[in-house]
């Protein structure tokens, strides 16, 4: 389970008739803002079945722009916001990694973006790199890598490549539902197959049945382990945090289908966010262990760079009488900042609040005899795609 545990004022211009406006990006953060206030969110006609409640331009853009209401709203109704597919034609699909506290160096990561919305999501910085926001763009305008088996196909078959575990879903979902059209996971998982390559997924979608006699052939080989996220057993929580993703019932009954095939699997109770759904832990554990299940781990709630602001920007339209409650917990378990990213404590924070929710699930685990074994994964299957494959001679 240890693969589991585991982020000038130029010019500002105004156009007459829209409800945006370019402005000034602030020297510090914003302080938070009663929900509703002009220039922080997004009407929730727009953006309904969406998880982040604003748009802000993302970190490394010259300018910023906010949603606001400057009189015209009523001549002109803006679309929601639609889900748009873009080829991204990326020359590698193995990213690496020296991260010393979790226990993979490569992952592979087939969409850039998520569709399912959680606010709480650690990934949402990445989409700044793109030039877009890290808030509704996120969820929105996804990129997808078609041609991801052929490059994995190719770096499998480099000369001196050598086998470890490759982790997918530590980023984006790949198993969102982008997926059902794109089917770039499954094309993936043939190519692993095939190689004899192990991997680690990680999922809170039940989308990944899809691909269960792929799975069931690579567990016979101890190739495969599967990790799905259960945040909360609250419909109305889940569909409020993760607006898009699967319900909690169907993830609980993936993971009976998993277990029933045979294909290694895990729980995740990630993240756990402290007054929100830190409360469920136990509750979540049974349910799990209802269904066959018997590994289970858990992350602390990450707020890194332009999460905390979103997360905040949810809360106080969704949970106004606790978002301070709430985040002076957040600060309690992360030496009074809002968060650290040092290696070793990011995923379980520190401190006296840290440690109970640890000790929580460490003792409902121990009671439900969780986590007794290791999950067996091996290389020794792995063959080369195309071993003939190579370069040749120039003379």
């Amino acid at each position: 389970m240890d693969l589991f545990l585991f982020c000038s004022l130029t010019c500002v211009s105004f156009k007459a008739m829209s409800p945006m406006s370019a402005l000034k990006r602030p020297p510090v953060p914003l302080p938070p803002a009663p929900a509703g206030e002009l220039g922080t969110l997004i009407d929730r006609e727009r953006r309904r079945g969406r998880g982040s409640v604003s748009n802000a331009s993302g970190r490394y853009e010259s300018l910023a722009r906010v949603a606001f209401d400057d009189g015209w709203q009523g001549l002109e109704e803006l679309p929601p916001f639609k889900t748009t597919v873009t080829a991204d034609s990326t020359r590698k699909i193995i990213t690496r990694n020296d991260s010393r506290d979790i226990s993979f160096d490569r992952s592979i990561n087939p969409y850039r973006g998520c569709e399912h919305g959680c606010v709480y999501c650690f990934a949402r910085p990445t989409h700044a790199y793109l030039g877009l926001s890290p808030g509704l763009d996120f969820e929105s305008k996804l990129f997808m890598k078609p041609n991801a088996p052929e490059l994995l196909e190719r770096e499998l078959s480099a000369p001196g490549y050598v086998p470890k575990i490759i982790a997918i879903g530590t980023n984006t979902d790949p198993y969102q539902p982008i997926e059902r059209r794109y089917k770039i996971m499954g094309r993936i998982l043939e190519v692993l197959d095939a190689a004899g390559h192990p991997v680690g997924i990680v999922t809170k979608s039940a989308l990944v049945l899809r691909d269960l006699d792929i799975l069931a052939r690579m567990a016979k080989r101890d190739l495969v382990k599967v990790a799905i996220s259960v945040t909360t057993l609250d419909p109305k929580l889940a569909r409020t945090m993760e607006p898009r993703a699967t319900t909690p019932p169907r993830r609980l009954d993936a993971l009976h289908q998993l277990v029933k095939a045979g294909v290694p699997a895990t729980v995740m109770v990630a993240p756990i966010i402290p007054a929100l759904n830190d409360a469920e832990i136990e509750r979540i554990l049974d349910a799990v262990a209802a269904t066959g299940v018997r590994h289970a781990g858990y992350v602390l709630l990450r707020l890194p760079l332009e999460v905390r602001d979103l997360f905040r920007e949810w809360l106080i339209a969704n949970f106004p009488d606790r978002y301070r409650h709430v985040f002076k917990l957040i600060r309690d378990t992360r030496g009074g900042k809002d968060y650290d990213s040092t290696f070793g404590q990011r995923q379980t924070g520190t401190g006296p609040i840290a440690w109970m929710i640890g000790r929580r699930f460490e003792v409902a685990c121990e009671k439900l005899g969780f986590n007794k074994e290791r999950q067996k994964i091996t290389t020794e299957h792995f063959r080369p795609p195309r071993p003939g494959a190579k370069q040749l001679d120039l003379f």
